[in-house]
């Protein structure tokens, strides 16, 4: 597997083919202010292959989906490797460009980043996540300066790798409600600076749909991502808005499981079958899933 942990004092990096370098370009591409990249989020093959299906023109992982589908919770430490594997299987399933959720980089260090980085390239994805949430007791954050030096060392490992990887640098600012409401705004430019000279592609704010607000990061340094779902401004008026790329996060699983829920606590309640008349054909998604069938 390439993304598989290479033995003490060896150090292999991955090989890249010309069409995965290729894809990296195209997905770049993709992220267009007034016209913004819409991202359905996958958890597993057979989630990526229906939203590919859907028409998606490219696919990012959602860690809280891929945590909860391999029976652990989301911020557990899902660990480079188990991640890698869920985008190679994703990857080879699907046509598109697949992007992933790599939470914190699995590590607090700048070489942790950039071996999480490595491993999922490997693993033929070509953009990742990197958050900026520190997990420790004393601070939520990241300083922006030790978040600048994890993404600096994401991008050294992809131009390592010779891929364009598209770093969409998450902040937490305004999901967690860091600091004062009034300072949030400035505290995220400030970052977006930072994080822009460190490599990043784009600052994704998720907690963050008032288009207001997003116009004015977007005039910053930084493309702007966002993180939509029930109750958000349609697409529309985020594009106006000035963002390049829209995702759905975890809000796709949770409906899925919502699903689950709602159809066994009908059947065994009420002997009914509601919540599953409305499904993908058997025979399509099967069809979907034959081995070389992409």
């Amino acid at each position: 597997m390439p993304h598989a942990a290479q033995p003490e004092g060896e150090s292999v990096l991955p090989k890249v083919s010309t069409a995965q370098s290729a894809t990296a370009e195209t997905f770049a591409a993709l992220h267009r202010p007034g016209d913004p990249l819409l991202l359905p989020n996958a958890w597993d093959v057979g989630s990526a292959v229906a939203i590919a299906d859907a028409g998606a023109k490219a696919i990012a992982t959602t860690s809280a989906g891929v945590a909860w589908s391999l029976g652990v919770p989301d911020g557990a430490d899902l660990g480079p490797d188990r991640a890698a594997a869920v985008v190679e299987r994703i990857v080879a399933a699907v046509g598109v460009p697949v992007s992933a959720d790599i939470e914190s980089g699995y590590g607090v260090e700048p070489d942790a980043v950039a071996a999480t980085v490595t491993a999922v390239i490997g693993a033929g994805a070509v953009g990742v996540n990197l958050e900026d949430r520190s997990g420790r007791p004393d601070a939520l954050l990241f300083t922006a300066d030790e978040q600048a030096e994890r993404l600096a060392a994401a991008r050294a490992a992809a131009s390592r790798l010779g891929v364009r990887l598209w770093i969409n640098a998450r902040t937490d600012i305004f999901l967690a409600g860091v600091g004062p409401e009034e300072r949030r705004l400035d505290d995220a430019l400030e970052r977006a600076e930072r994080y822009a000279a460190a490599g990043a592609d784009s600052l994704f704010v998720p907690g963050l749909v008032d288009p207001t607000a997003l116009a004015e990061l977007a005039a910053g340094p930084l493309p702007i991502a966002v993180m939509a779902g029930a109750g958000s401004p349609p697409v529309a008026e985020l594009a106006a808005a000035g963002v390049v790329r829209i995702s759905l996060g975890s809000a796709i699983v949770q409906a899925a499981y919502a699903v689950a829920a709602r159809a066994a606590a009908e059947l065994l309640s009420a002997g009914t079958y509601g919540p599953v008349t409305d499904t993908i054909a058997y025979g399509a998604m099967n069809t979907a899933l034959t081995a070389g069938s992409r």
